[in-house]
Formats: structure tokens, C-alpha cells, sequence
């Protein structure tokens, strides 16, 4: 399973369980936030691991970059995040 299917499936399962969001939410306040969320999926069950994250938002970040010929002042594509812990944890902050 792709890493973007996973989180997919973590933010799902946190809209229906109060205490999988909130402990996924607590990782924020760790040391190593990243490291403690991925530790946090594999406990759930999925197996999501720091290099991942960040190797897909790089990913993702390229494809956008991409798509709009290299940016510019009018991608507003490119403002956002392109790290998918943050994105995923805004995304949880909003439920």
C-alpha cells in the first residue's frame, strides 16, 4: 500500500475514533514529532516510516512543480506544505 493510501485510511480511521486522532495529534508534542507519529501508525497497523514521508512530499512537490512549468508567483500549488506529517496532522487539527 502507497504511503498516500495510508494516511488516507489513518485520517479516516481518526474521523470515527476520538482516541486514534488524539494520539495521533500527540505526537506533535514529542521530541521527534515525525519519528513519533510513524512509531504511532505502526502501532495502528500500518507501516509508515520518516524516510516515506518525506521521500513522498518531495515527490509530490516535484509533480506540482512540474505541472506548472517550474512555478512561479501564480502556483499557488506551491505555497502549501510538501511534507505529508504536516499536511496529514493539519488535515487532523481540522476534524
Amino acid at each position: 500500500m502507497e504511503i498516500t493510501e495510508m494516511l488516507k485510511e489513518l485520517l479516516e480511521k481518526a474521523q470515527k475514533n476520538e482516541a486514534v486522532r488524539l494520539s495521533l495529534l500527540a505526537t506533535r508534542r514529542e521530541k521527534y514529532p515525525m519519528e513519533a507519529f510513524c512509531r504511532k501508525c505502526q502501532e495502528l497497523g500500518y507501516p509508515v516510516y520518516e524516510m516515506d514521508l518525506l521521500a513522498a512530499g518531495e515527490e509530490q512537490y516535484a509533480a506540482m512543480r512540474r505541472s506548472t512549468n517550474g512555478g512561479g508567483e501564480n502556483s499557488p500549488l506551491l505555497e502549501g506544505e510538501d511534507d505529508y506529517y504536516e499536511l496529514f496532522m493539519a488535515e487532523l487539527t481540522a476534524l
